[in-house]
């Protein structure tokens, strides 16, 4: 295992025209405890996969540094970092048997056939693959193909695994079990893990830390606790949740709040420091534990507002008719309309 450090990375790469150079990876500080799970989160084209290319060798960085287990690694090939890739496609060899496919890097190592035979059942019982050592990857299913890969990267002991949206080809019912798998995975092993995903529930479901990523840069590290719930910008407040936060002007700022925090108005409330609205209900989306109701807010102005609400209350919501919400003041955040930085945290 090894930490992982990043110090003002830049990754361009050349434009056409006057567009000029495209930064990929603009200016990244990051750092990565030993044995620590990190997901990277962001959009197509956020640049958190060229991150990824980055520190494990494929790219090659146009300035910055990249540290592995405290060695400088910019000019290190690949194969020199012990680190170990998964990507999207799991590039598992069609015509090897799974055992051939998980002792091929043992393989090309040149180690003992013992030693082979053993880490490969071992890798095998870890991700409840024994059964399958036998079979090619055309008797497999796509949660097994999976499992054959990351077996296969796990079988070599890297000191940094990468994970590059492992999970995008699984439908949902897998992608659920997977995380849980690899959840246990590195419990188990402790393996330093970078994980890339688009889709925020792995991200808040998988790692320890967040970072959230946006035209090649970093808007905030954290816990998926500190990320959802004290988001730093607008992006980062209307990246994170589903539904997104809500955003309404109010002077020179923007008033944010989660759906799931506003309430439906009762005789005595809100209290006094409570933001109070009015919405007038367009359609409402039962999920069965809950509903989304989706309406406006404003006069002239109108404003999209989600709210969710419990299955019990929301019979008390019609569409075509206004209702009465109101967001407790300890819940509300604020964001400076012009920046979209949070302006109830300046100076924090």
């Amino acid at each position: 295992m090894a930490s992982l450090i990043i110090k003002d990375l830049c990754t361009y790469y050349a434009g056409r025209g006057k567009s000029g150079p495209v930064k990929a990876v603009d200016g990244i500080n990051l750092e990565v405890a030993d044995g620590e799970f990190l997901v990277l989160l962001g959009a197509s084209g956020s640049g958190k996969s060229t991150l990824m290319r980055t520190i494990a060798g494929l790219e090659h960085p146009s300035s910055g540094e990249i540290y592995i287990g405290g060695q400088l690694a910019n000019h290190l090939p690949p194969k020199a970092r012990n680190i170990s890739m998964v990507f999207q496609s799991y590039a598992i060899y069609p015509h090897k048997t799974v055992a051939k496919n998980i002792s091929f890097p043992l393989e090309t190592a040149h180690l003992p056939g013992a030693e082979i035979r053993r880490k490969v059942d071992w890798a095998a019982e870890l991700f409840g693959i024994s059964h399958l050592l036998a079979r090619k990857p055309r008797e497999l299913s796509g949660g097994e193909r999976q499992r054959v890969a990351l077996a296969r990267a796990l079988v070599r002991s890297p000191s940094l695994f990468l994970m590059d949206e492992p999970l995008s080809n699984l439908d949902a019912k897998l992608r659920h079990a997977a995380r849980r798998e690899f959840k246990r995975l590195h419990g188990e092993t402790g393996v330093t893990t970078v994980y890339v995903t688009h889709d925020q529930i792995e991200a808040m479901g998988l790692g320890q830390r967040v970072a959230v990523m946006n035209f090649g840069k970093i808007q905030q590290i954290g816990t998926p606790h500190e990320i959802y719930h004290e988001p730093c910008n607008t992006f980062v407040a209307q990246f994170m949740g589903t539904p997104p936060m809500n955003l309404l002007p109010e002077g020179d700022d923007l008033i944010g709040f989660h759906p799931e925090h506003c309430f439906l108005a009762t005789p005595g409330q809100p209290a006094a420091d409570a933001y109070s609205l009015t919405l007038h209900v367009q359609q409402i989306e039962e999920l069965g534990a809950h509903a989304l109701i989706y309406g406006t807010s404003g006069g002239n102005t109108p404003r999209d507002v989600i709210v969710k609400l419990p299955e019990r209350e929301s019979y008390r919501v019609e569409v075509g008719k206004e209702c009465d919400f109101y967001v407790p003041g300890t819940l509300l955040k604020r964001f400076n309309a012009k920046t979209g930085l949070r302006s109830d945290r300046e100076g924090a």
